[in-house]
């Protein structure tokens, strides 16, 4: 059973099984990955490196050392398109690659777990309360919490300007 692939100008890869009725408005059709890789001389190094990217479990790149490698790696992770037969776009989203990443959970019993549930109380916390709790000076108090919690909405504090002054 061949399939033909078509990928269109959004660069989502569609696979039509044998006899499926391929649709008029892709931009490129390939049954090979002899096709796929003349297909793909015509594009920009880019194109291949997002089509890469978007592609479902594939860890996301940067860069291909060839044009050859791109076009093997992209050929091996189409055959394993789900029934669907499409490979949707990952969203893109700086480095990345359109996957979030989970925020690593405080050490229990540590004084950021102390100071993150402190900051995350509705009336929040003045930084003489901070320092009591922690046993901080008000110098250390004052760099820990600026460039961790200060415009984070995990962390509570929304965008506050601290200073040793707001105690």
């Amino acid at each position: 059973m061949t399939t033909t692939f078509t990928i269109d100008t959004e660069n989502n890869i569609t696979a039509h099984a044998n006899g499926e009725s391929v649709s008029v408005d892709a931009e490129a059709r390939f049954s090979t990955e002899h096709e796929l890789a003349a297909l793909a001389g015509a594009w920009p190094g880019a194109r291949l490196i997002e089509i890469w990217n978007s592609l479902p479990g594939v860890q996301p790149v940067r860069k291909f050392t060839s044009r050859k490698i791109a076009v093997h790696r992209i050929w091996s992770a189409i055959q394993n398109l789900d029934g669907s037969g499409v490979a949707p776009r990952a969203r893109t989203g700086g480095k990345t690659g359109g996957k979030t990443r989970k925020q690593p959970e405080p050490r229990a019993g540590s004084k950021t777990e102390q100071v993150l549930k402190m900051l995350k109380e509705p009336s929040g916390a003045t930084l003489k309360a901070l320092m009591d709790a922690t046993k901080w000076q008000a110098h250390y108090a004052d760099a820990r919490i600026m460039p961790t919690c200060v415009g984070n909405p995990a962390c509570g504090a929304g965008s506050l300007r601290w200073s040793r002054h707001n105690q």
